[in-house]
């Protein structure tokens, strides 16, 4: 057996407070099936989730991470999933450049009452990262695993 035959992925889901948050919670309550690949990190809005967290996620060991906020034109904080989706689209190209494929960063919509939605997004998800197998995040980015310089200051201030 391969080592991607073993392979579950982890993922890291940056959820909106007001609806996707909300939308996970009703997946579980309602036992829809899903994998348990996913870890959930609340934020208030997905406007103020930072690109440097995506980052940080998948050089601390995410295979991908799934963004997730309120529909264009709902989001309670007006504007927030438009900055969102101009953040993530700069975020992939830039990924893009590094070798990472786009499949392993996602950024998807579902509202409070969508829970069978959230749910199948975390089981497409699973099986797609499933499928390109594990995030060698040292060999992508060559020797230690660190980015170049100019972003590396960044980083280790978040992480601290």
């Amino acid at each position: 057996m391969s080592e991607k035959d073993n392979f579950e992925p982890v993922i890291v889901g940056f959820l909106c407070n007001w609806c996707s948050y909300r939308a996970a919670d009703l997946a579980g309550t309602s036992r829809i099936k899903m994998p348990p690949n996913v870890r959930d990190i609340r934020v208030m809005c997905t406007g103020r989730l930072d690109p440097v967290f995506v980052l940080k996620a998948l050089r601390e060991g995410a295979d991908g991470v799934l963004v997730m906020g309120c529909h264009p034109g709902q989001c309670h904080y007006v504007e927030g999933n438009y900055k969102t989706m101009r953040r993530m689209a700069l975020l992939k190209r830039t990924l893009r450049q590094f070798g990472l494929e786009d499949e392993r960063v996602r950024l998807e919509w579902a509202s409070a009452a969508e829970g069978p939605k959230f749910a199948a997004t975390v089981t497409q998800m699973t099986e797609t990262i499933r499928e390109l197998g594990p995030l060698n995040w040292k060999q992508l980015l060559g020797g230690n695993g660190h980015f170049r310089p100019v972003l590396e200051p960044e980083l280790e201030e978040v992480a601290a």
